[in-house]
């Protein structure tokens, strides 16, 4: 992928916030932000176009599912990908709470790449299908 659109990483731990923006830089992504909890991830999301979320599932006070269900009410935020970052797997995706991905913690540059390569993807395809 040659172009990556603006990313928003939520985490409440900072060296998670460290961790993935470094590895967002080593592939590439240069529009790149951080914020620490989900009310201001959306106070954030509402004064910049993002082109995609990557929150951390365990959060406090709102954890990633309820940012997602906040995002989803909200029109100007309603479409944009989210990837929930998560220390555990579970083979039932029901979890996702709306969210169009997950990557399970540890990871690497490239795992990231490809989630975010099939996350995108797979929203043009909806949005291609849709229209």
């Amino acid at each position: 992928m040659d172009s990556w659109p603006a990313v928003l990483v939520v985490d409440d731990s900072r060296t998670m916030t460290d961790i993935m923006s470094k590895l967002l830089r080593q592939i590439g992504v240069t529009d790149l932000d951080c914020v620490h909890d989900g009310p201001s991830a959306l106070e954030r999301l509402c004064t910049k176009r993002y082109g995609l979320v990557l929150s951390d599932w365990e959060m406090e006070p709102m954890n990633g599912p309820q940012l997602i269900e906040e995002m989803r009410r909200i029109p100007t935020l309603s479409d944009i990908p989210v990837i929930l970052v998560t220390a555990k797997y579970d083979e039932d995706h029901s979890w996702l709470s709306g969210g169009d991905g997950y990557i399970v913690k540890p990871f690497t540059a490239d795992a990231l790449r490809e989630k975010i390569k099939e996350v995108l993807l797979q929203r043009c395809d909806k949005f291609s299908a849709a229209g």
